[in-house]
């Protein structure tokens, strides 16, 4: 398929649109979610989303997009709601309740389904969809509600800002200043399920909890602040949900949902190698560097203290005396028997003796 073709094409187009929308508010919303030690949150709120999506339709009778948000909205809400409440009140751990109340819904969810699908409705075609989604039945209509949706949880991210930061961090300390820390984390936990309402066309049920995840723990790697974090997710979020959504179209046949997921992974596993500070490569070139001067540290002090080099010096030795000889710390003695160490190699190995002899009592 043509580029321009491509652009040009009306499924491909509300698929982008739609899977963008869904970065840009998954991404930022996740991270929250992360950072308070909750990313099981996404999970349970999406699967709490079945029992909604199929309420409305019994209710309504269609699949109108308008009443499953609202519908699956209601039970998600429900259901993250049911987990605070578990955790507070007893002494179920964050974990446990996400998970009780995850099996719970999803649970009804199934039931639910099951009926419908006993009914023998003419409308019920295509219900199933939403649990791994179907992006390409995605509307302009559809496109709207998702853009309204995502900019009023925006719009109310900024609001509450520095509260959502404070209780994200500290809740003990947004406490003493007399904030609502627990209508706070409703609020936080209520914008999460709209990120998970807007997902349900694009990727379902099962998967929207990668979409929380996914883009929030690639940026947790590359930002050590939370504006650059959250900023970060979005793109992360934006170029999984186009590339997704690309590949998809160009392949003819695989699904979208599950592609832009898979994107989403793989960036999150190269900002897991390749992101400085914390990436694993970085990692394994920090420990090489240190290890590498270690042993010149120690070549240092043996040549300060034993101006005689030893006769045989083994294979890192002699890396590391290569290493000082191109650094101009040592250079061939006036006997050719062996080195010697240069002005600023003793200048070097005083400052590594002063430092060892500091740090031993």
């Amino acid at each position: 398929m043509h580029w321009l073709e491509l652009l040009s094409d009306y499924t491909f187009q509300n698929v982008v649109i739609g899977a963008s929308l869904l970065g840009l508010i998954s991404g930022p919303l996740g991270c929250f979610a992360v950072l308070r030690r909750q990313s099981l949150l996404g999970d349970a709120i999406s699967h709490a989303a079945l029992p909604g999506i199929c309420l409305s339709f019994i209710i309504t009778g269609s699949r109108d997009l308008g009443g499953i948000i609202i519908g699956s909205l209601v039970t998600g809400t429900l259901a993250a709601l049911t987990m605070l409440l578990l955790t507070r009140k007893s002494r179920l751990k964050t974990d446990a309740g996400l998970g009780v109340c995850l099996s719970l819904f999803f649970a009804v969810g199934i039931v639910l389904l099951t009926y419908i699908q006993g009914t023998r409705n003419a409308a019920q075609g295509g219900l199933e969809a939403f649990l791994f989604g179907q992006a390409a039945a995605t509307l302009r209509s559809d496109l709207w509600v998702m853009g309204a949706i995502t900019l009023a949880t925006l719009a109310l991210l900024a609001a509450f800002w520095k509260q959502a930061k404070l209780v994200t961090f500290d809740p003990e300390y947004a406490r003493t200043l007399g904030m609502p820390a627990a209508a706070i984390e409703a609020v936080l936990t209520a914008m999460v399920a709209l990120a998970v309402v807007v997902g349900l066309q694009m990727v379902g049920v099962i998967l929207m909890a990668a979409m929380i995840v996914a883009p929030a723990a690639a940026a947790r790697q590359w930002s050590r602040h939370l504006g650059g974090m959250l900023v970060i997710a979005a793109g992360v979020g934006i170029i999984s949900g186009v590339s997704g959504a690309t590949i998809s179209t160009l392949s003819r046949g695989l699904a979208t949902g599950p592609l832009i997921v898979l994107t989403a992974t793989a960036i999150v596993l190269l900002s897991l190698a390749l992101a400085p500070g914390r990436g694993l490569l970085w990692g394994i070139v920090k420990h090489y560097r240190q290890k590498r001067e270690l042993h010149i540290q120690q070549l240092l002090y043996a040549l300060h203290k034993h101006p005689q080099t030893p006769p045989r010096l083994s294979p890192s030795a002699r890396r590391t005396l290569a290493t000082l000889t191109r650094q101009g710390h040592v250079a061939r003695s006036s006997n050719k028997a062996g080195v010697a160490l240069t002005a600023s190699g003793h200048a070097r190995a005083r400052e590594v003796v002063a430092a060892f002899e500091e740090a031993t009592p």
